[in-house]
């Protein structure tokens, strides 16, 4: 299974906000989405970071971050170094680069554009579906 049958299920719309949006800002939309993270774009496809809800407590942790956070703009917390993945890339790679790098979030990227956006609850509901149709098909080999 690769990414691109995630992004066929699942859809490609991708939340972004432009570097300048506020900490406040983004928060709002993060809840409002109920989603983890937001891709860093001025134009909706050219990947510039990505703000996560991680980033955004690492912030409020540290006291000289803290003053004023809300109204600065996410290009100050934003990680810059976005680690990525193409469509034919497989579930297992992304599942070992998550794993690896400690991260929940890849922005699908296909010619240097971006094209979705894939979490690692996106990787985990598709390898358990993997998992099931396995099993239903051991179960119908054995049974025959």
């Amino acid at each position: 299974m690769n990414v691109e049958t995630i992004l066929s299920t699942k859809g490609a719309k991708v939340v972004t906000i432009t570097p300048e949006t506020t900490v406040g800002d983004a928060t709002k939309i993060l809840k409002r989405a109920r989603i983890g993270a937001l891709v860093v774009s001025d134009d909706g496809s050219n990947v510039q970071g990505i703000l996560s809800e991680r980033d955004i407590v690492s912030a409020m942790a540290e006291p000289t971050k803290r003053t004023g956070l809300l109204d600065k703009p996410v290009n100050c917390l934003m990680t810059r170094d976005v680690l990525t993945c193409a469509p034919e890339d497989t579930v297992q790679k992304c599942m070992s680069v998550m794993t690896e790098h400690r991260v929940r979030h890849l922005p699908v990227v296909h010619e240097g554009r971006m094209i979705g956006l894939i979490s690692i609850g996106d990787v985990v509901k598709n390898r358990l579906e993997e998992l099931e149709s396995e099993a239903g098909f051991l179960r119908e080999l054995i049974a025959s």
